[in-house]
């Protein structure tokens, strides 16, 4: 097979939750622990720091790798789901996977592939673990997939454990209170290994400190400890409670929700210094947070794709990841704000179209996707609510009406769905 072919495979012929939904998802590992004794277990042969959480972990799992790749360690970067192509999901260094070793990869194991009914999940991460091995990385940040003690990247023990908070999502899988949710996160912290949590949440704290107790892992709240101050010029500065300060450097990405995933950021870069796992200089972690864009190529959270007028897009999609949106949106100086929204359809979205603010123009559409949520199902619920708007056939069509609707001062905002984004950015 040549690599669209590959693709092709890929995508059609293996269960693939963000294509299908609920049909892909595996409640245990034995797939992917059996892939990975196929490929001569080579999640043993690289270090690993473990990313998981509701929101922030690809940006937290992406600063870390940068802050790495800046003290010079060769690093691995496994995230997911992709924006524009398969590739971004693995990288070594910042450098995407190659058409040649994907297509290599499938080529020699396609017939075991298909005996072990593995998922996309359980190949890609297989994958990814097989590169970094074969690549000689000397580490690999890798970010879990849905919740954590099943998700398929649970078969690593990691040099540190990263929860960066809990929210409502998935919540056909992971249960429907937080205190559910949280102990499937909570699935992720090993025997012994260093846990950050990023935020505290008093009504789950337990939860954690709990399970780390149990496993004898410390664990550190990143919250309670870093403060982040915006100063001028888009300049950042990160305080320790012990007075260890790192200031006075550009920080690319934008969003309030940021100062959080610093603070998780931060001490997790603390402990791996204490700890002596690696040599880490402040002017590395300044350089690897100010060239984080550029290091890895990580885009979607809160991105400007356009000015005048101001258009920006982001991945959140649940109800903490759009609270932060509307956060951002709040702080943006704009008249009329468009919306150009599309959700996916086994999304809760009564308690997110609650929230949305009524005084927007909406641009209904449907990401080009078998999940997608019907744009006249989902304008209909949301009218509900109070939102009005038009349907449109795809998002291209809906941000060209947006755009030519709006005026040089409005915002146009492009979300709702990860798979919304990525068909503009």
């Amino acid at each position: 097979m040549n690599y669209q072919q590959t693709l092709n495979f890929m995508f059609e012929k293996l269960p693939m939750y963000q294509r299908i939904g609920a049909a892909a998802y595996k409640s245990d590992l034995k797939n992917t622990l059996d892939l990975c004794r196929l490929l001569g277990n080579p999640e043993k042969d690289f270090l690993s720091i473990h990313i998981g959480g509701t929101n922030g972990k690809g940006s937290t799992s992406n600063m870390i790798a940068s802050v790495l790749q800046e003290a010079g360690y060769k690093t691995g970067l496994y995230t997911s789901p992709h924006l524009k192509t398969f590739r971004e999901r693995i990288r070594v260094n910042g450098k995407m996977i190659s058409e040649q070793e994907v297509t290599d990869f499938i080529n020699n194991h396609k017939e075991q592939i298909e005996a072990m009914c593995l998922s996309f999940f359980e190949l890609t991460v297989g994958m990814a673990f097989n590169y970094f091995a074969k690549e000689q990385v000397d580490v690999a940040v890798v970010e879990v997939g849905l919740g954590g003690r099943l998700d398929s990247t649970n078969v690593i023990t990691p040099l540190l454990s990263v929860i960066t908070n809990i929210g409502f999502d998935h919540m056909n899988f992971l249960g429907d209170t937080l205190k559910k949710i949280a102990f499937e996160k909570a699935g992720i912290i090993k025997q012994g290994v260093p846990v950050v949590i990023g935020q505290t949440q008093k009504e789950i704290s337990n939860i954690f400190t709990d399970r780390a107790n149990e496993l004898k892992a410390p664990v550190t709240f990143a919250d309670q400890h870093w403060r982040v101050l915006k100063l001028a010029h888009n300049k950042i500065r990160i305080k320790h409670d012990s007075g260890f300060t790192v200031e006075n450097f550009r920080f690319p990405l934008e969003g309030s929700f940021q100062q959080y995933n610093l603070c998780t950021v931060m001490e997790g870069i603390r402990i791996l210094k204490e700890n002596s796992m690696f040599q880490i200089s402040e002017s590395s972690i300044e350089k690897g947070l100010a060239n984080v864009i550029k290091n890895t190529g990580f885009s979607g959270r809160w991105h400007t794709i356009g000015s005048n007028p101001l258009t920006i897009c982001d991945c959140g999609h649940n109800e903490d990841g759009i609270r932060q949106v509307l956060i951002n949106i709040s702080q943006t100086r704009h008249n009329n704000l468009h919306m150009v929204f599309g959700m996916v359809n086994d999304k809760n979205r009564e308690p997110i179209l609650a929230m949305l603010p009524k005084e927007a123009q909406y641009y209904f559409c449907k990401p080009d996707i078998p999940r997608g949520l019907d744009a006249v199902v989902l304008a209909e619920d949301a009218k509900k609510f109070g939102l009005n708007g038009k349907v449109y056939l795809s998002v291209k069509t809906a941000l060209d009406a947006a755009r030519k609707n709006a005026r040089t001062n409005d915002l146009i905002f492009v979300g709702g769905s990860a798979f919304v984004v990525a068909e503009v950015v």
